[in-house]
């Protein structure tokens, strides 16, 4: 093939390979927008017969009761609680296991520790509720002397442990794309290994490390199977990380299969739906843009 043909095949893979992310991203858009239409569809009947100012300030979440109770406090406050629990367990243990791996540990136990952390994001959700519900419940249980070991601090600690693979690789990544001319710069100042990662490092990486934070939120918010195993699904206004309580997605999962399809409670259902997805897209939008920020 000639210079001039194979610069041609060049540009046409080029234009193809261009095309086809555009319209994976068109694709996602499109997406996106139906989960949203079809999320405010089935709210509407909600929304219209139900007083918004009672939903969303109201205390009480009972189906069951008459008239029926539908206050998103209970679940907005468990959903909080648990996921508060959750990041600030996950913070420091993400982040300062990333500045250790990407500036401190020995190659060897770089290549070892890194697979495993990959591995533990691959572990099923139903798994760690498990091992939540037989193991951490009880030990909480007997450590605090409460009648139940399924409390918004169990949800915590079993999130963050979900969450902490995000915060560790992508931490890594933004310490890793520190220019090394920081550090010979650290160095040559006369700052040790450890005030150079910590000092010089760790502030140059920060918008990736609060990227990684917020998408780690993101995943303990989104998360269903463990809270609704480990919390103890009790959808009271508490504000005490020993008490049982429910998330917002622990109620989706708990009381859909439950509802009349076309009810006032199922479409109850979709409007806290809704909520989330709000709450989602709201921090995975912070996260966009430190990334951004940082790149």
């Amino acid at each position: 093939m000639s210079k001039s043909g194979i610069n041609k095949f060049k540009k046409f893979k080029k234009f193809l390979i261009t095309k086809f992310v555009f319209f994976n991203g068109i694709v996602s858009i499109i997406v996106l927008g139906l989960i949203l239409t079809f999320l405010v569809y089935n709210s509407f009947k909600f929304f219209a017969s139900y007083p918004i100012f009672d939903f969303l300030g109201g205390k009480q979440w009972v189906p069951t009761a008459e008239p029926e109770k539908f206050g998103l406090l209970p679940l907005m406050a468990g959903s909080a609680l648990v996921s508060f629990g959750a990041i600030v367990i996950a913070i420091p243990l993400g982040i300062g296991t990333a500045l250790y791996l990407g500036e401190l540990a020995p190659r060897a136990v770089r290549e070892t520790v890194k697979p495993i952390i990959e591995i533990l994001a691959s572990i099923p959700s139903v798994v760690i509720g498990f091992i939540g519900m037989t193991l951490l419940s009880g030990i909480i249980k007997d450590t605090f002397q409460l009648n139940t070991g399924l409390t918004a601090l169990t949800g915590s600690i079993m999130l963050a442990f979900m969450s902490l693979p995000t915060i560790i690789s992508i931490s890594e990544d933004a310490i890793n794309a520190v220019p090394s001319s920081y550090r010979f710069a650290s160095t040559a100042l006369g700052a040790t290994k450890w005030q150079t990662a910590y000092k010089t490092v760790l502030p140059a990486a920060s918008s990736g490390i609060v990227a990684a934070t917020m998408l780690g939120l993101g995943r303990v918010i989104g998360e269903t199977m463990t809270v609704l195993m480990v919390t103890g699904n009790s959808p009271r206004l508490v504000f005490s990380l020993l008490q049982p309580v429910r998330t917002i997605t622990g109620t989706i999962a708990a009381e859909m299969g439950e509802t009349v399809q076309g009810g006032i409670h199922y479409s109850a259902l979709f409007a806290i739906g809704l909520m989330l997805f709000l709450i989602t897209f709201f921090i995975n939008y912070l996260a966009d843009k430190f990334v951004n920020r940082s790149r």
